[in-house]
């Protein structure tokens, strides 16, 4: 018997607003809670809540200097015009990439690195 359930996976950052702002664009979700400390994107369980952080250092993957504080798995239809959209939305795109054919290392507005790959 579980003790808890998975409400979400929360950010750290240094501007909430900003950073659900973007996810509710990539994901398609609306944004349901909002705080000056705290935004949440999506219902409870699956959706996304991004933390402010007055110090916040964002990662510098794939340099672990400062390490990725989470990593996120996104799905797209065709690599290509994927990227060019999230992109788009603010996203930047690092130089290296382990493995561009198959999948694409984006950063987030702060500096987040999340995964793009086509779903099957």
């Amino acid at each position: 018997m579980a003790l808890a359930t998975l409400a979400g996976l929360s950010l750290d950052c240094d501007d909430p607003a900003a950073l659900a702002g973007f996810y509710s664009r990539l994901l398609g979700l609306e944004i349901s809670y909002t705080s000056d400390e705290f935004v949440y994107v999506g219902e409870m369980g699956s959706g996304l809540g991004f933390a402010k952080v007055d110090e916040y250092v964002p990662p510098t993957w794939p340099s672990a200097d400062v390490p990725k504080q989470a990593h996120l798995e996104c799905g797209v239809t065709d690599l290509d015009s994927g990227e060019a959209a999230i992109l788009g939305i603010g996203a930047t795109k690092p130089e290296f990439q382990p493995m561009p054919d198959r999948w694409r290392v984006l950063l987030d507005p702060a500096g987040h690195p999340f995964c793009i790959s086509v779903m099957a």
